[in-house]
This record gives C-alpha cells, structure tokens and sequence, in this order.
C-alpha cells in the first residue's frame, strides 16, 4: 500500500507526531511506502514542516518515503507571473514527486494559483490541495457550493495533476448539499449524484485523496454508494490516512482490507486504490 497523505508535524497545544511516530504507525498498519506532505503558511495551527524538512526525512528513509515540497503561491514576488522554476528545479532534483498540502487560503482560481499550477503540471508534479468553503476562518484553498472555480482551474491547466482533500472537496459527493453542510462530515445517504462525481468523470486530471474523516466519511456515509463510487472511478482514487496527530485512528486501513477479504471491489480496482495510481501519477516506476 502506498499512503498519499501523511505529515510530520505539531498542533498547537498537542503532543507532537514525529518522525518516529510516523515510521512506527506505518509499520504498524503495513503500509510499504508514504507521501511526507510539508505544512507551511500563515493559516495553518501548525508549527511549520518545510519542503527541507521533509526531504531530510527521505534521505534517511529513501525506500520508505516519498516527499513532497510545498510551494504557495504568494511566494516570489506575489504576483500573478512569479518564476517558480528556481523552486520547482531545486525540489525535483532532492527527489520531490509532488506539491502540497497547499492549504493558503485564498480562491483556488486566483491568478497566483493558476500561474504556479500551470507550471507544476509542466514540470509533471501532481498538486494535492486542501479545499475549504471560504476565506478566512481557517486554511486552505476556497470554492463556492458545487466547486465552479476548481472546474475553472481544471480547464484552465489541463496538463496538471490535482489531488483533491478535506471537508469541502468530499462533500460534494452527494448533490443535497448545503452551506452549512460543507465544512463538516454529513451522515446522510448519497441520495442524488453530487459535483464531484461529475468532475471526476470529466476531467481525468483530477484525483480524490480518500484520507482524513473527510474522505473516509464521503465512501461510507452511504455504504453501497461508497463502493460504487470506487469502482466507477478506481483509476481516479488515492488511498490515504492523513497521520498526524499520536493516537490517531485509522478506519480506513481496516476497511480497505475488509472490502478486498469480502471481495467487493475487484483485485485490480482495489490495487489501483491502494498503490497503482500513485506509482502512475508521482512515476515511481520506471
């Protein structure tokens, strides 16, 4: 298994979750290799985890992790023609296969968003990105209800990869959505096709991150739409757990084995999930 969302980092006011506790969990739960995400920006309450930090940590654990930089698009010169390339070239060459969690909280199709996009998906490095309902109140990348600016940057850098997480991205799998529904994890059944579905159909370049209570609770809020959802899109999800916190639980390993016991996905859709898909788009295979 592959996991394409885990951190090394300190909450405010929490026990920090090191490095050996991220190894420790991930032997623990069989999980052969692991996306180290760095966390910076004002938003965040976390002490920051930098692009440095994280290939430090692959160079001593180069079978096991697989590290992302973090690249916000403020950075430079804030502004909408910003160079990243000195950036971009510096991290590819540490070893970097991706860009997030960006989690600035600003509108996912700000200029300054669609310039380092455009230039991520020419440097063929997929960015994961953490969605949220609105600016201000916390971190990450803003949408209005049904994601019509994340469709506008979907068209406008079609030759880049984007991984979508977080409340406000998952919760869009259903269509009976509302405002006040979007920051959080509904527990109602998929009773009508959302937007996401839709965009997952209709733009290849876009992936789900099935980590966090977000992406968990979007495939067993309904169970039996949970599993056709992972079969019609198999080649389009990413299994993950978002490890951060000491003690965190991590139900979606016992339900990824669950569902390949019972065999209720098949043995390929399950593989794509599970590991196939992030060889592909982070090309770690040659």
């Amino acid at each position: 298994m592959i996991d394409i969302h885990t951190h090394i980092l300190t909450v405010w006011g929490e026990e920090p979750f090191t490095e050996k506790h991220l190894i420790t969990r991930m032997e623990e739960l069989g999980i052969e290799k692991f996306v180290l995400l760095p966390i910076i920006g004002p938003e965040v309450p976390f002490l920051h985890f930098l692009s440095e930090d994280a290939i430090e940590v692959y160079q001593r654990y180069p079978d096991r992790v697989i590290p992302f930089c973090n690249i916000d698009p403020r950075a430079g010169n804030n502004a909408p023609d910003t160079d990243f390339s000195f950036l971009i070239d510096r991290y590819k060459k540490a070893g970097c296969r991706g860009v997030g969690e960006i989690t600035a909280n600003m509108y996912i199709d700000d200029p300054r968003c669609i310039n380092l996009f455009r230039q991520l998906g020419e440097a063929e490095l997929p960015v994961l990105f953490h969605l949220y309902s609105k600016i201000g109140g916390s971190y990450g990348l803003a949408d209005d209800i049904h994601m019509p600016r994340l469709e506008k940057v979907l068209k406008q850098c079609p030759k880049t990869i984007f991984i979508g997480h977080a409340p406000a991205f998952w919760t869009e799998i259903s269509a009976d959505i509302s405002e006040e529904m979007r920051d959080f994890f509904p527990k109602t059944p998929v009773k009508k096709t959302g937007r996401l579905p839709k965009l997952l159909q209709k733009y290849p370049n876009l992936y789900g991150d099935l980590s966090a209570g977000s992406g968990f609770n979007a495939i067993t809020r309904d169970i039996n739409y949970g599993y056709h959802f992972l079969r019609e899109f198999h080649t389009q999800l990413l299994f993950g757990t978002d490890l951060c916190h000491v003690g965190q639980a991590t139900p979606i390993v016992e339900y990824f084995q669950q569902i390949k016991e019972e065999e209720i996905i098949s043995i390929e859709q399950y593989e794509n999930i599970t590991h196939k898909n992030a060889e592909r788009i982070l090309k770690l295979k040659t």
